[in-house]
């Protein structure tokens, strides 16, 4: 069989695998960091965070051309900060080696689960949440005592300068290096045999990422996304549930993979609680697009596409309810407020993909089977929101519906949540990486056996056939 010629290494690639090697020889000479050391990692990044927070607010405004600080600092910097906090109180207590039982068959001896680092990480950053999306897995990532690499989006360019200075500032490139570049050096990136990949970004992205990473047996955590459905029950009062929805779809502009994408009401109350929507709306953000509370949209290509599966609903028939009539919409700062769309129907793109913008199908349902049958029906997203104080409703809807992570009377806030894990199921994603199940996703749970002298398992020895060994299994196997 002829070989294939190889590729020639591109400059971004070369850098990138100079980088990797000098992160994997460091970790070579320090296989385990003491948990010490980590929590000062940890603490260093927090104060770099403090530090830089003016300048990472500024450039992601500059990126967005328009970014509310507050989203930036709720949805970017608190978070980070928090779970640093979170992360250092506990992690002694999760490096701690835990004791197993050994069984009889193996007694006298200790059984113990030791978690050590995996390596080098790598960290794939989208660029809804460029700040929360590359320090929130590098804390766990950090605290589990590994290195990391950090693929930073092409999209924040802005965000980028100021993450590395900030990471520069707090430690050597032998600990934790960031890599800028397009979809061709994103690739490159998925395919380095790191000992872990997390990758968060959309689902068709993610197949990419798991077929290069399988290359190199590499395991990895996707984080996706999908269409996050939200049921209002029959109860609930529609003030409340439409306040509640408005600061889930509003934040970021509704450029979050966890954003509610659509809303199933009950049907004769469809219309209330779209003017419910509206009323709540006007009152957050009065100005419309002109409020300085909220977000644009990314850039001219997010822009074009949201507009463009908004006229495709148009002219197939949905009727478009702007939540700010007059001041829904500027194509020049490219800014959308939430436009609410009833009579759609599954032919229409924003039906069929994640919308991640502030667009919001208003979908009505008969009963709340017809409603989880609908949401049953179509792939697992990555959070499940339901507006209802009926208990039994409550139950009946976490039991017999799946989706990466559940919030009940709330929308988003289930992320914040760090100790709890985070993660899809399905197309939406495999893997966690907040609280404990994080510091476990980044780490390796090695057994360890411990044998004395006398060992009873040495009657199982051969030659077989020896009456106690009968006997032992007459035990065991009754």
């Amino acid at each position: 069989m002829t070989e294939q010629p190889s590729q020639p290494l591109t400059s971004e690639k070369h850098a990138m695998l100079l980088h990797f090697e000098q992160q994997k020889g460091a970790f070579h000479q320090e296989p385990y960091r003491e948990v010490s050391r980590r929590i000062e990692d940890l603490n260093r990044l927090k104060q770099a965070l403090l530090k830089h927070s003016d300048h990472l607010c500024q450039a992601l405004d500059q990126d967005y051309q328009g970014r509310s600080q507050q989203d930036t600092l709720i949805s970017d910097i608190l978070p980070c900060v928090m779970n640093i906090g979170y992360t250092t109180k506990r992690l002694k207590k999760w490096t701690r080696p835990q004791r197993r039982h050994a069984g009889l068959l193996l007694a006298p001896a200790q059984v113990e689960v030791h978690y050590q680092p995996l390596g080098v990480v790598g960290i794939v950053v989208p660029w809804n949440f460029p700040v929360m999306l590359s320090i929130g897995p590098l804390i766990t990532a950090l605290a589990a005592g590994n290195r990391a690499m950090i693929k930073l989006s092409e999209f924040t360019p802005h965000t980028n300068v100021a993450l590395i200075k900030m990471l520069r500032e707090a430690f050597t490139e032998e600990q934790v290096v960031c890599i800028e570049g397009e979809a061709d050096v994103a690739a490159q990136f998925s395919a380095l045999p790191f000992d872990h990949l997390l990758f968060t970004g959309s689902t068709t992205v993610g197949r990419h990422v798991m077929r290069a990473a399988a290359d190199n047996l590499t395991p990895v955590t996707l984080e996706l996304g999908g269409k996050s459905p939200t049921i209002v029950g029959p109860d609930m009062d529609l003030d409340t549930a439409a306040e509640r929805m408005i600061f889930g779809k509003c934040l970021n502009a509704g450029q979050i993979c966890v954003a509610p994408d659509y809303v199933l009401v009950p049907r004769e109350k469809l219309t209330a609680f779209a003017h419910a929507y509206q009323r709540r709306f006007q009152r957050l953000y009065p100005k419309g697009v002109d409020s300085p509370d909220y977000t644009s949209v990314i850039d001219q290509r997010q822009y074009q596409r949201l507009t463009a599966w908004l006229m495709d609903a148009e002219a197939k028939g949905a009727r478009v309810l702007p939540c700010v009539p007059g001041h829904h919409r500027s194509d020049e700062d490219q800014r959308l407020t939430t436009h609410l769309l009833l009579d759609t129907t599954d032919e229409m793109t924003l039906r069929q993909e994640e919308i991640f913008g502030p667009l919001l199908p208003l979908i009505p349902y008969d009963s709340i089977d017809e409603a989880l049958e609908y949401v049953r029906s179509r792939p697992r997203p990555l959070a499940l929101y339901l507006l209802s104080y009926d208990k039994v409703l409550q139950q009946k809807v976490i039991s017999q519906s799946h989706a990466g992570g559940m919030c009940i009377n709330n929308a988003l806030f289930h992320v914040a949540a760090d100790d709890a894990p985070f993660g899809g199921i399905g197309p939406s994603g495999m893997g966690h990486y907040h609280g404990i199940e994080g510091f476990k996703t980044f780490s390796h749970a090695k057994t360890v056996l411990r044998q004395g002298r006398f060992f009873a398992g040495k009657m199982m020895y051969p030659p077989y056939g020896k009456w106690l060994q009968k006997l032992i299994f007459k035990f065991f196997l009754k």
